[in-house]
């Protein structure tokens, strides 16, 4: 396909290395993030709302603040190197030991060694994350004149002046004459861009080989493996990727980024399938490492996410307390195994589909009538109100969303100390938790708090960094609850079989699957629309409303924005006066990098657009509708996932055979409740799809993190 969903930007794949595959939810999370508020697309302080802070800007200042806890953290853990030195000690080390493994040979240096895992001990009192601050202003007029002045003066589009004062800061106009390449930090920005920029500015001083080029060009290539799903590169790929950038020595550049601060150097011990396990009796100098680079952000917080996890593994008291016994009496079958677990850890693992989210439900209702403090978290409103269903409740009073209890718009409050007023956290949706969200939850919660993870692991990835689920499956280190509750029907029947890699043939005698075979692309559009107006609202009494279209990508004949725009013209036609937009449009919000909320428009005026998303007004500024809304009749799988819909309508054109993959099918198959219709047109490619094609690998360090902190669950 022309965009298959949200693949890397053009050449980032391959720049990131040819042994670090995009990540299977990244895959389709950069689209989102690219298309639709990416990072520094609009002012953090520029308001959804028109005085309060809304949500959305909330959750940025939460996650600036807690970034900047683990800037503290990292001044505390890290020798500071002299800015524009260059690298000595540890750094150093790890760096001259990546040719050693690149040969095979075993790594003796004593700057490589494994860090000997920390001892058992009562938890210390962990460092509290403050409340969400007030949203910083929006970048001065001034400033972003004096930017887009720059730009024009290198020959760039003067409509990055604003992203660049909000990526580079006030002093965006100085940073851009010093460095030319540090435009690269604008999202979207391109290397080839950035050189052009670089030469209209310097003039004869632009040299490939400039240090500040290699060194942003670092930066850029991590950025894009985030942008991935990973957390951090092998450092031969990143190498080897520099290389093809024409940096001359990437070594000498990554180098330079290190010693700047930019990226951060690691070495993990090589645990990963198909290495080889050490010889019995084996000097511990000689285990086989890999060396890795990342941006300190991500890494930074997968080391605070696994303290945090630590923390709470180690602080549960070692007798069971009454309201625990209570709520472990008053259930029973799997919900009571769960709760047994929960009442005598401080993380346990819960895994299932649909159906089996009445088993956590369970749990906090016999938790809030022992009298413990419990909450429970979705991934999207229609989630949580999917959840607050099982309570007989309606969301907000047990049951809100990650991002309203992280921003503070939801939830049980906070402490003195600033920790969340809670004795049991829920996390439902747990594979579509990021690193940095992951962090926020478990650094949040007090000493002696239950968090249980719960989620089906067949579903797509995180479309920020990390697999945070899938890496806590990985390590034994605490209980993992498999439900034996299966879906129910054949909905359920045929994607718990896709779960397992079996795309089987499932009766279904009152047609809640229907396969409409097609040609082309445009006989693939056409009948998505014959279906989403006529056909499915006939057979099945499911308005085009509570249907929902879900394609591999946005680009391409039958992609996001192509079906958008016909269906538009069939459901809600209009003049589109306000960015393309008119009242009674379906839409899709996206308030933050990763995140969207569905919802309707319902006017536009000077104000902006004025939306409802999840039965709450929503006004985006004019400036930001083209990076924050777009029509939403038809989704990629990214932004389906956690919600579902009466009826789905699947889209699977001819060119879009060779980016299907297992989780891809599953999760937007397993987005049906009543009907599910296949418009199909990639033949065999489907169940070879769901056997063969499974989730590419995500480089990240929480398993290593995780094993050294936490010994194997008993």
């Amino acid at each position: 396909m022309a965009e298959a969903d949200a693949p890397p930007p053009a050449g980032a794949a391959e720049d990131a290395g040819a042994g670090a595959g995009a990540g299977e939810g990244g895959a389709e999370g950069d689209a989102e993030v690219a298309e639709n508020g990416a990072p520094g697309a609009g002012a953090p302080g520029a308001a959804d709302g028109a005085s309060a802070p809304s949500e959305a800007e909330a959750e940025l200042a939460a996650q600036r603040v807690e970034r900047e806890r683990i800037a503290r953290r990292k001044a505390e853990r890290r020798e500071p190197v002299e800015s524009g030195g260059k690298l000595s000690g540890r750094a150093a080390d790890l760096l001259a030991a990546v040719r050693a493994v690149e040969s095979g040979e075993k790594v003796s240096a004593p700057g490589v060694a494994e860090p000997a895992p920390a001892p058992r001990r009562p938890a210390p009192e962990p460092v509290r994350r403050p409340e969400p601050v007030p949203v910083a202003a929006a970048p001065d007029a001034e400033t972003v004149g004096a930017v887009r002045a720059v730009l024009a003066e290198g020959g760039a589009p003067e409509a990055l002046a604003r992203q660049a004062v909000v990526a580079l800061g006030d002093g965006a106009e100085d940073t851009l004459r010093a460095d030319p390449w540090q435009l690269l930090r604008v999202a979207g920005v391109r290397p080839e861009q950035a050189d052009g920029f670089a030469r209209a500015l310097l003039g004869a001083e632009c040299r490939p080989e400039d240090e500040r080029r290699g060194r942003a060009l670092t930066v850029w290539l991590l950025e894009q493996a985030a942008v991935a799903g990973h957390t951090a590169l092998d450092l031969p790929a990143l190498t080897e990727a520099l290389g093809k950038r024409a940096v001359p020595d990437p070594d000498e550049a990554v180098q330079s980024a290190l010693a700047e601060g930019d990226a951060l150097l690691f070495q993990d011990a090589l645990e990963e399938p198909g290495a080889q396990p050490a010889a019995a009796g084996t000097d511990e100098e000689e285990v086989p490492v890999r060396v890795l680079a990342g941006l300190e952000r991500y890494a930074l917080a997968e080391e605070s996410l696994a303290d945090a996890l630590a923390r709470l593994v180690n602080s549960v008291p070692k007798e069971t307390e009454e309201p625990w016994e209570a709520a472990v009496a008053a259930l029973t079958r799997g919900a009571a195994d769960l709760a047994r677990q929960v009442a005598g850890h401080g993380l346990v693992l819960h895994t299932g589909g649909e159906a089996a989210r009445a088993e956590p439900a369970a749990l906090l209702g016999a938790a809030r009538a022992a009298g413990l403090r419990a909450f429970a978290v979705c991934h999207t409103p229609d989630g949580a109100r999917r959840f607050a269903a099982h309570l007989g409740e309606e969301p907000g009073g047990a049951v809100g969303t990650v991002a309203g209890l992280l921003s503070g718009a939801s939830g049980p409050g906070r402490d003195a100390e600033g920790a969340l007023a809670l004795d049991l956290l829920i996390v439902l949706d747990a594979p579509q938790l990021d690193v940095e969200a992951a962090a926020m939850l478990a650094e949040s919660l007090p000493d002696g708090a239950r968090l249980v993870l719960s989620g089906d692991p067949a579903v797509l990835w995180s479309a920020g960094p990390g697999r945070v689920f899938a890496d806590l499956l990985a390590v034994p280190a605490c209980p993992q609850v498999a439900s034996r509750v299966p879906d129910p029907g054949p909905l359920g029947e045929l994607v718990s079989g896709i779960g397992v890699g079996e795309l089987a043939q499932v009766e279904a005698p009152g047609k809640e699957i229907v396969i409409v075979p097609v040609r082309d692309a445009g006989e693939a559009v056409h009948r998505t629309v014959q279906l989403v107006a006529d056909s499915v609202p006939r057979a099945f009494g499911v308005s085009p409303e509570e249907t929902v279209v879900i394609t591999p990508g946005h680009g391409g004949a039958a992609g996001t924005r192509a079906l958008n725009t016909v269906l538009k013209e069939r459901l809600n036609p209009g003049p589109g006066r306000f960015g393309g937009f008119d009242p009674g449009d379906r839409i899709v919000h996206s308030p933050a990098p990763g995140r969207t909320v569905p919802g309707r428009v319902v006017r536009a005026d000077a104000e902006g657009l004025h939306l409802e998303c999840a039965g709450a007004p929503v006004v985006v500024p004019r400036e930001l509708v083209e990076g924050r809304v777009r029509h939403g009749w038809a989704l990629t799988a990214h932004q389906a996932v956690g919600g579902r819909w009466p009826a789905a309508v699947v889209v699977l054109p001819g060119d879009a055979a060779d980016v299907l993959t297992r989780a891809w099918v599953y999760t937007a198959f397993g987005r049906a409740e009543r009907h599910l219709s296949v418009v199909h047109g990639v033949e065999q490619a489907l169940p070879r799809a769901v056997a063969e094609s499974v989730a590419k690998p995500r480089t990240t360090r929480l398993r290593t993190l995780l094993r050294v902190q936490l010994p194997p669950a008993g």
